[in-house]
């Protein structure tokens, strides 16, 4: 498959095109058609195959000519001996320039995990999927969440039609409200998504969006673009895959999705419809790679309330604390059914939580029945067999209820050997370590851990290998991009639809900030836009790629800080006192004390500077500055960050 740097285009390869596999579905394409044509005009003797190809060739795409010509060109064609229409064929039709081909713009979602985001532009209309966010690693620290860079919509907001957002996923819901603060334009979901993107909005004091509610099937025009919801089984209710009619031909976008034929609630995943698309035509399928190298099928979200309901069961007099994702309400529902069978108090720890059980509620999502729920400081005046806590925590987030628990810092709840504690979750690539020690923690305070690799307490939200071909299968793409995955995930993907037979030339892998245009014969890399990340430090915003700040935190927690402060006199210029020398995160070899050499090195400065003549102190700070880095370099080999502050009295 091609990358970024191949510019050829993915049009007709006549009769060089890969032949699929005959145990496969068949995909649209241009080398498909071509042979048709050529079997067609040809092959005069046998006329049943003359007609089964141009069969074939019509559920493609159109044919060019009249029927009525059939007999003269055949006729021609025995006159002449030669294949005539065939020779034609191989030779690319001269269509021009296109004028507005469709641009599928790659914001984020590409390459790494969350933070998804993708535009799609024609001509002066512009729509967005998804507005996601992600959560800052080892190498962001004090960094609250990562963005994606929406520099380009902003420079082109007056051709944005909409947001159409798939599900209520922080990784596509999360980062609504930084767009909405710098593009005014409608929000398209379904019920649950719109409150949960509702209260994201208000927590950032946006209380004007533009926020229509959807179902699955609804189908709205935007500009150009007419958009159509189609239902699919995720982690979370209300997910939707969209099905996108351009100029230039129809683009599905899967969203997030599983196949579920027993949801907890909600119906199943309209294959129906998903079959029918693929009948009347895809140009372009854009699916999800999450869980591509994951074999066989996804299981129900019925099993994890099997699980649950044993575990209730056997720890009938056990105080038990569930910890989950907030935003998977059908699991919630299935912890408040069992804890009211089993004649227990539901308890909420975690302001996420929190939210989304209220926003599931207000709009009957979540039920609740009456007297089942209570304030988590009420617990004390219940035995543990009468408890359940639901909490926040289950990725080991250093900030989360449960995590708190574990190492003794939440007064609420105190963790003890009559506790069972169930993880019911999965954990992200990267937060491993994290959710351990939380375990390990856990352990040491004498409770019980039950965990995904113990029990089946966790399912994914994603389709693996087998749900994924029969995506493909009923849509039957003419060109392919796999989205949502790490680069090996896209790979794989691209990989498994090759097994299928798509054919290579007709998948692209691509990359945040990549622009590939999209035309009725062909698929390509255009020119790339500016992309990236930006960061939310508290009430701030900073690109990644050039953020000072950053590199200065990298530095102090590499390096540490050495802070020296000088007295001077403002008459005599002279040092009034001793300078004050404060280090911090800067590691002395032992025995070793520079306090004083470095004090010596200041008083050295101030008699070599004019410090009358330094009104603004900058030649004085810079030679301090400069002497003590030289100085602890030559001694430890290190290069902490040096700041000179001069008191002037």
């Amino acid at each position: 498959m091609r990358q970024k740097n191949d510019r050829e285009l993915t049009q007709d390869k006549g009769a060089r095109a890969k032949k699929p596999h005959a145990e496969f579905p068949q995909f649209l394409g241009n080398a498909k058609d071509a042979a048709a044509r050529k079997t067609y005009y040809t092959d005069n003797a046998n006329s049943q195959r003359t007609d089964k190809s141009s069969g074939q060739a019509k559920s493609g795409r159109p044919q060019q000519g009249k029927t009525a010509d059939k007999p003269a060109r055949e006729r021609t064609a025995e006159k002449t001996d030669r294949p005539v229409r065939a020779e034609k064929a191989k030779r690319p039709v001269k269509r021009g320039k296109v004028k507005n081909p469709v641009k599928i713009l790659f914001l984020g979602g590409i390459g790494e995990i969350g933070k998804n985001m993708t535009a799609i532009e024609c001509g002066n209309d512009i729509i967005i999927i998804d507005a996601g966010l992600t959560f800052p690693d080892e190498e962001l620290p004090g960094i609250d969440l990562v963005i994606p860079d929406i520099s380009y919509l902003v420079q082109n907001k007056q051709k944005v039609r909409g947001l159409l957002i798939t599900h209520g996923h922080e990784d596509h819901v999360g980062g609504i409200a930084y767009l909405l603060k710098d593009i005014n334009c409608p929000v398209y979901g379904t019920k649950l998504t719109l409150a949960l993107a509702d209260n994201k909005l208000r927590e950032q004091r946006i209380n004007r969006a533009q926020l229509l509610c959807v179902k699955p099937g609804d189908k709205v025009k935007l500009g150009c673009f007419n958009v159509e919801f189609i239902n699919v089984n995720h982690s979370i209710a209300g997910a939707v895959a969209l099905s996108i009619d351009t100029p230039q031909g129809r683009i599905f976008h899967s969203g997030d999705f599983k196949i579920d034929l027993t949801p907890v609630a909600g119906k199943p995943i309209d294959l129906t419809r998903i079959a029918e698309i693929g009948q009347e035509g895809v140009k372009l399928l854009l699916c999800e790679s999450t869980n591509v190298e994951r074999p066989g099928y996804t299981m129900s979200e019925t099993v994890v309330g099997t699980t649950l309901d044993h575990l209730f069961s056997e720890h009938a007099n056990r105080r038990i604390i569930v910890a989950t994702f907030a935003s998977n309400v059908h699991r919630l529902q299935q912890i408040v059914d069992l804890a009211a069978k089993y004649r227990r108090k539901v308890a909420l720890s975690g302001r996420s939580m929190l939210n989304v059980v209220d926003a599931a509620t207000k709009i009957g999502e979540l039920t609740i029945p009456e007297g089942v729920l209570i304030d988590v400081e009420k617990i004390k005046n219940f035995f543990d067999r009468e408890i359940v806590i639901v909490s926040t925590g289950s990725q080991g987030e250093p900030m989360s209820a449960l995590t708190r628990m574990a190492s003794g810092d939440f007064n609420k709840v105190t963790v003890g050997p009559n506790d069972t504690i169930i993880i019911s979750a999965s954990p992200i690539p990267g937060n491993e370590k994290m959710i351990y020690k939380v375990i390990n923690n856990l352990y040491r305070k004498g409770a019980n851990v039950v965990y995904e690799s113990l029990e089946k307490i966790h399912v994914s939200g994603h389709a693996c290998q087998e749900e994924l071909k029969i995506l493909h299968s009923l849509l039957k793409p003419q060109f392919f991009i796999p989205v949502h995955g790490e680069y090996r995930h896209l790979k794989r993907h691209a990989q498994l639809a090759m097994e299928l037979g798509m054919s290579e030339n007709n998948i692209l892998i691509a990359d945040i900030g990549n622009c590939v245009e999209l035309t009725r014969d062909n698929m390509q890399f255009g020119e790339s836009i500016s992309s990236g990340s930006r960061l939310v430090d508290g009430g701030s915003l900073e690109d990644r790629e050039n953020s000072v700040v950053m590199k200065d935190r990298k530095h102090l927690s590499e390096d540490g800080i050495f802070v020296i402060t000088a007295c001077v006199s403002e008459r005599s210029g002279d040092l009034l006192s001793d300078p004050i020398v404060v280090n911090r995160g800067f590691v002395m070899p032992e025995n070793a004390d520079y306090a004083a050499e470095i004090r010596k090195i200041v008083v050295s400065c101030a008699s070599q500077t004019d410090i009358l003549g330094d009104v603004d102190n900058t030649e004085f700070a810079a030679a301090i500055k400069k002497a003590v880095k030289n100085f602890i370099y030559k001694k430890t080999k290190q290069n902490p960050v040096v700041m000179a502050n001069i008191v002037r009295i």
